[in-house]
């Protein structure tokens, strides 16, 4: 890995050993940032802090060895990488405006990518992941990874059938709790479509009859006016001696008739005046029989007024107009339907709700039975890693509870109260001497016994769930002693099954180790290429010793450094 322009790292390689690697070196020199760098790879969160005072951004590249047709391998074929003899290169880029880019096997991918493959290649632990296991929901998880298929089975039914009910609930409490309004609501729609039936209106109806309703209320008036235009064009019977237009334009067409040979311009006219005549005539007809067929009759004009009263009481409630009041009954039949169909969903909803329950507590039983069997099971292999670590007389068990709920599920016989995970409660326990009641860890362990319950818990997920690479940051805080020898040795177990990579303080850690990193600062306080070095022989022993006494050539000191590794190489 090598890191560029991070925190107080210049320019700097770290090669890991594939089996156990410890990073030490004195407090503030870098260590962290080494950690840090396998985090941004990793794809944790990019904080612009840590580039370099100076630096346009901080760079951090990665080889790491991966298996063909394995997941990660998989994974990262899909986004387009490619792979090196099974070697994956990973770089992740952090500017000093916040920007962060990640590449892949030389493509660019979404820095989400890294998190996946994360997941598949890696198992990060430091002083927050203890903290983490403190809570009750992290212990939850963790028993949970252990069980393995005996819970993710039918965890994700039970969680399929969870978001199912929730989203059931959902419906039904708000069809029921607005039953008043929708019966209001269905019965105005009621009375207006009954209302509207009762008048039968139809569509342009209002309009047709304020026309006729302006025709007749004005009848005699327009007879009146048609008889006057009538004489006007075909004459007054009873005025014989009259002139009538009909009569002048007949004259005038018979004139130019009679000279309409001697100028076409004036044949032309003629012609026009023949048609004058001819539409005088045709309107001279209509007015006749207009006249003749008006209806002045006052019982049709009073039912007309009637029924446009009718249909005005419509419009007023309805709709601007019949074609409105028209839409608007359409649109509230639809509606009306919906309403009373909503007692039948509501008959349905709650079918479903109870069908639900009733598997929710089928598959939150076998989950507690699941969780309990693994419990035993995770305890007992977690209480042996412990006697393995100075706590010979400790003992881990954990306790599976359920709390009472009225508004619960049925599990074995009692209301309880479930989530998106079932019904239980799980809570992680140590007993660190005989005689001692079980307590939760956050209340009966020390920081060191916690660090050692950390690591044998980690231990034990490793023959089951296990990936390459294992990273413990100061995991081995609050310890000393033979207890820091034993973690030592512990941790050189795990390395001949998985990479392991340790930051620690703690020389009887460290002499275990297959590889030991060194981070020094130069004199201008930062860390250069050859500020992370790998410590052999010599070098190694009079580092020991600095740990050990805070002298490098304290013959004590490195006497005792001497038999460490002399420790550490028999036991491996």
């Amino acid at each position: 890995m090598r890191i560029r322009s991070l925190g107080v790292i210049d320019d700097a390689v770290v090669e890991l050993s594939p089996g156990f690697t410890a990073v030490t070196g004195e407090t503030g020199a870098g260590k962290t940032m080494v950690v840090t760098s396998l985090g941004l790879l990793l794809g944790g969160r990019a904080d612009p802090a840590l580039v370099r005072i100076g630096a346009k951004s901080a760079v951090v590249e990665g080889r790491i060895s991966v298996s063909p047709g394995a997941p990660a391998a998989l994974r990262a074929e899909e986004a387009g990488a490619e792979l090196d003899d099974g070697t994956l290169l990973i770089s992740r880029t952090v500017s000093a405006e916040g920007r962060s880019r990640a590449h892949i096997g030389g493509r660019s991918v979404p820095v989400g990518m890294l998190s996946e493959l994360a997941d598949e290649l890696v198992a990060v632990h430091g002083q927050t992941d203890q903290q983490g296991l403190l809570r009750p929901a992290r212990q939850r998880e963790a028993l949970d990874r252990y069980a393995g298929d005996a819970v993710t089975g039918p965890h994700a039914k039970y969680a399929a059938a969870y978001r199912r009910l929730r989203a059931v609930s959902v419906e039904l409490d708000e069809l029921t709790t607005r039953a008043r309004e929708r019966a209001q609501e269905a019965d105005l729609l009621r009375f207006g479509l009954s209302e509207i039936e009762g008048v039968e209106p139809r569509a342009g109806e209002d309009v047709e009859l304020a026309a006729e309703a302006e025709r007749l209320g004005h009848a005699e008036a327009l007879a009146s006016a048609a008889s006057v235009a009538h004489a006007a064009l075909a004459g007054n019977p009873e005025d014989p001696e009259g002139v009538d237009a009909t009569t002048l334009v007949a004259g005038a067409g018979r004139a130019l008739d009679a000279v309409r040979s001697h100028d076409p311009a004036l044949a032309a006219l003629a012609d026009r005046m023949g048609e004058i005549s001819i539409l005088l005539g045709d309107v001279a007809g209509e007015l006749a029989g207009y006249a003749d067929n008006l209806d002045a009759d006052p019982l049709r004009l009073a039912a007309v007024e009637e029924r446009r009263a009718a249909l005005t009481a419509l419009t007023r409630k309805y709709g601007a107009n019949i074609d409105g009041v028209l839409a608007w009954s359409e649109q509230s039949a639809e509606r009306l339907t919906e309403l009373d169909g909503d007692d039948d969903r509501i008959g349905e909803l709650a079918a479903e709700r109870d069908a639900l329950r009733s598997e929710l507590s089928g598959l939150a039983q076998t989950l507690t039975d699941a969780r309990t069997e693994a419990a035993a099971r995770f305890a007992e292999a977690v209480t042996e890693e412990l006697a393995s670590l100075a706590m010979p007389h400790a003992r881990v068990s954990f306790e599976i509870r359920q709390s009472e709920d009225p508004e619960g599920v049925e599990v074995g016989g009692r209301t309880v109260a479930y989530g998106p995970s079932g019904v239980d409660e799980v809570e992680l326990l140590l007993a660190p001497h005989p005689g001692a009641p079980p307590r939760p860890i956050a209340k009966g362990a020390s920081g060191g016994e916690l660090s050692r319950v950390m690591l044998a818990v980690e231990v034990v997920f490793a023959g089951t769930d296990p990936v390459p690479t294992y990273l413990f940051d100061e995991v081995d805080a609050g310890v000393g002693g033979k207890a820091a020898v034993e973690i030592g040795r512990r941790l050189a177990k795990l390395a001949k099954t998985a990479q392991v990579v340790v930051v620690t303080h703690l020389p009887q850690v460290a002499a275990f180790a297959d590889r030991q990193l060194l981070v020094e600062k130069t004199n201008d306080g930062s860390v250069t290429r050859s500020g992370v070095t790998v410590l052999e022989g010599e070098d190694r022993v009079r580092e020991l010793s600095r740990m050990l006494a805070g002298q490098e050539d304290s013959q004590t000191a490195r006497a005792h450094a001497e038999e460490l590794l002399a420790t550490a190489r028999a036991d491996g």
